[in-house]
């Protein structure tokens, strides 16, 4: 492999080990402003993002948890699927990638992005469901405002996934034939 390649590959797992730490930091300061938002509504505003749902709270415990359980759960979702792709930058073997572990991180990627894009979309269509209702959901639409394209980059990877299962099936089947 060309200097350039392996550089540019070095380069790009330092650039999914800073996503998935300000990824984790989304998640934790979600995690802490939920909590906050239960035992003290009033500090919310000076927390991450100021994620004041604390009217929702008042009109429906369950609207404010379902709302509230949506948000989390993407985000930690997404921390599991940076910290398999960060398992699976560190652990290619760019000189014989077609491995069976490889193989696998990738269909595993695809089903993680697969399950944000679906529970983003669920998301998405329960707080419109909600705001006919007349809750005032609009600060939450940047939590899964890209369900299609999480939905649309699942296909894509599952696809390569399963090329990379048949290449390891073939490198597999080329070594016991030498």
């Amino acid at each position: 492999m060309s200097k350039t390649n392996t550089f540019i590959f070095k380069g790009l797992r330092v650039i999914a080990w800073v996503i998935f730490v300000g990824i984790c930091i989304e998640a934790g300061g979600l995690l802490v402003n939920f909590f906050f938002s239960l035992y003290n509504p009033d500090f919310v505003s000076k927390l991450y993002q100021k994620l004041d749902l604390s009217e929702i709270y008042e009109r429906s415990k369950w609207a404010f948890f379902g709302m509230y359980s949506f948000i989390l759960s993407i985000a930690l979702l997404k921390a599991v699927l940076f910290y398999i792709v960060i398992k699976l930058v560190t652990e290619i073997n760019l000189q014989k990638p077609f491995n069976e572990l490889v193989s696998k991180q990738i269909l595993q990627i695809s089903y993680y992005t697969f399950s944000i894009g679906l529970l983003s979309y669920i998301a998405r269509q329960t707080a419109k469901n909600l705001e006919h209702h007349g809750y005032s959901l609009d600060v939450l639409d940047q939590f899964w405002g890209d369900s299609q394209a999480f939905i649309l980059m699942a296909a894509v990877v599952y696809v390569i996934g399963v090329i990379f299962a048949k290449g390891v099936e073939i490198q597999n089947e080329n070594e016991l034939t030498v």
